[in-house]
């Protein structure tokens, strides 16, 4: 799964260098923390949030079929 956030996000920024993607694991709950340069924040939420909620939705159906949770955490540096 983190290889998949940082696909789709490398794709959408400037500095896909600096994209960083942590994944901390849980019994229920997969944390993903995403983390993007300075200045990619706006690509990454996109307008009026919709590219972030379309990532969320996608992570939280691909986590369903294992039978988890997943929270996207999205940071800039």
């Amino acid at each position: 799964m983190k290889e998949f956030i940082e696909f789709i996000i490398k794709q959408l920024v400037d500095k896909p260098d600096e994209v960083e993607v942590i994944e901390i694991a849980g019994e229920r709950t997969v944390i993903f923390e995403l983390r993007v340069g300075d200045g990619d924040m706006g690509k990454v939420i996109g307008r009026r949030g919709q590219t972030a909620r379309a990532l969320r939705t996608l992570l939280m159906a691909a986590s369903a079929k294992q039978g988890k949770r997943s929270v996207l955490e999205i940071l800039e540096d």
